[in-house]
């Protein structure tokens, strides 16, 4: 497809709100302007999430698994979300910042924001207002009035900055960051402006981005771990600080959807308590799942599992194996930028040990290694003349998505088909009590990809049978099948060499894997 239909296709499916503030900040270049800072308040809140350890004490920084010395706030020689993590001042949460040195931090950051022009998108100003809030709530007592009332002026006026930069050219996470950051902001400064802003707006995302089971809908475990986290943290300080009209109501809505997102986050997370590396997800950079349900456990909130279904995903398990596929649509229709090119993906893993797995994410630069990344051919599933099955692009972008039916849903039995190659495609996942049998029925030759874990040798293959170091395939027919090197990531810029098996059929392939 030419690259003219390919962004008509993408365009399409983008909502008006969208392309109108495209425009819009195109045209209308919003500046920082020092606004007088409203009486800030000593906020109470229960412990949140200490953050990873990112910075030295000779001033170098670790984000994404590259280090520098600290140059300048836009430095992008590593990559613009390099610089962004810089920006974010997480790094204010991790467990040996003192008092002394996130305040020069501070102090540097506001001392050079006019050259800053990295720090003042919308982003990197929600993400690190809340960690100026709770740096500044932390350290209260240690803090001169005169320095206070510095780091607010400039803090409230980068908050004036977002509320004319909320990013509705992007919707979705980026957004609902803004919302949640606003929120906690209304909180700190007691700005009634602010809450009622922040209220409407996170009423309307949460309602829209939470999806019935309780997941994110842009389909990433990572960024719904991330999410997850910051709508604890609204929870955190509008629980235990209490100012405005309605807002306790307000804080039974924000609980109800915490609850849905922890009753997902249960069926999501493997049995050791980590998410399967899903579009657009990576370790590290979100927390944990055990760490969001101790936060929440101090937050006084329960919850149960919810079974998955809106989402796309599906789990399907037995005593010894536990293998997560993905037999969705795009749900996010209008911000696909974290989705893959992998229907009917899955992982599994075997006695918890990871067997087969997800290609992974290493980077958001737009590289060959991102476009490989998103495509198919990088995923447990079946491609076709190297083709994509829906149409992956430009980093963050979607032409045509492939369309899914599902077929049959049971508990451990899937049946599901797409058109994303202009046929039908279908497979079929069934989880007995001592294998995982997939089978692939499509009206032409095809290849259907199988990428093992980093401790996965292969020991033999002969008979339609492959030898791993912990598992037997077996191949119904006789096959081609070929034994590629790859990588897989699961971490940014972080690379492990595996073994992928390619096995070439036509119009359909069964093969089962089973424990050695």
């Amino acid at each position: 497809m030419s690259k003219y239909k390919l962004l008509l296709c993408t365009i399409a499916h983008l909502r008006f709100i969208q392309i109108v503030y495209q425009l819009k900040n195109r045209i209308i270049h919003s500046k920082l302007k020092v606004q007088k800072a409203p009486l800030s308040v000593t906020l109470r809140y229960l412990p949140c999430i200490d953050r990873w350890h990112c910075i030295e004490s000779n001033r170098i920084f670790t984000f994404l698994n590259l280090h520098s010395v600290f140059r300048s706030w836009n430095d992008t020689s590593l990559g613009m979300l390099w610089a962004y993590n810089l920006n974010y001042m997480d790094w204010l949460q991790q467990e040996d910042m003192t008092y002394e040195n996130g305040a020069e931090w501070i102090d540097k950051f506001i001392d050079e924001l006019s050259d800053n022009l990295v720090g003042l998108d919308p982003y990197p100003i929600a993400l690190r207002g809340i960690n100026w809030i709770k740096f500044i709530s932390e350290h209260r007592g240690s803090i001169d009035n005169n320095r206070l009332q510095r780091w607010c002026t400039s803090l409230y006026s980068q908050y004036v900055l977002l509320t004319k930069k909320l990013e509705y050219h992007l919707l979705g996470n980026h957004l609902l960051e803004d919302a949640y950051s606003l929120f906690v902001a209304a909180i700190y400064f007691k700005d009634d402006t602010f809450y009622r802003k922040s209220t409407k707006l996170l009423r309307q995302e949460l309602e829209e981005q939470i999806l019935p089971d309780g997941a994110h809908y842009e389909q990433s475990p990572m960024y719904h771990c991330i999410l997850l986290e910051r709508l604890l943290d609204c929870c955190n300080f509008s629980f235990n600080n209490v100012w405005f009209d309605g807002q306790m109501a307000f804080n039974d809505f924000l609980k109800d959807k915490a609850i849905l997102m922890l009753g997902h986050l249960e069926s999501i997370s493997y049995q050791d308590e980590t998410i399967p590396l899903l579009n657009d997800s990576a370790n590290d950079i979100a927390p944990m799942p055990q760490m969001l349900k101790m936060y929440a456990q101090r937050l006084g909130l329960a919850w149960h599992k919810i079974p998955m279904k809106q989402c796309g995903y599906r789990k399907l398990k037995n005593n010894e194996m536990e293998a997560i596929a993905d037999i969705g649509n795009i749900t996010a229709s209008y911000q696909p930028g974290h989705t893959h090119a992998d229907t009917f993906n899955y992982e599994l893993r075997i006695d918890g040990r990871p067997i087969v797995v997800d290609t992974g994410i290493s980077t958001y630069n737009k590289t060959e290694r991102r476009q490989y990344e998103r495509s198919t051919a990088a995923h447990n599933t079946v491609s076709v003349d190297g083709k994509n099955s829906s149409e992956v692009w430009g980093g963050f972008r979607v032409g045509k998505r492939a369309k899914v039916t599902i077929l049959r849903d049971d508990e451990n039995y899937l049946e599901a088909m797409h058109d994303g190659y202009g046929c039908a495609c279908r497979r079929k996942f069934e989880l007995t009590a001592d294998s995982l049998v997939i089978e692939d029925i499509i009206d032409t030759a095809a290849i259907s990809h199988i990428h093992l874990w980093k401790d996965e040798d292969i020991e033999s293959v002969s008979n339609g049978e492959i030898i791993t170091t912990h598992c037997i395939i077996r191949i119904a027919k006789d096959n081609e099948i070929v034994i590629k090197d790859e990588k897989v990531s699961t971490e940014y810029n972080h690379f492990h060499s595996v073994k992928v098996i390619d096995i070439h059929f036509k119009n359909q392939l069964t093969y089962s894997i089973t424990k050695r």
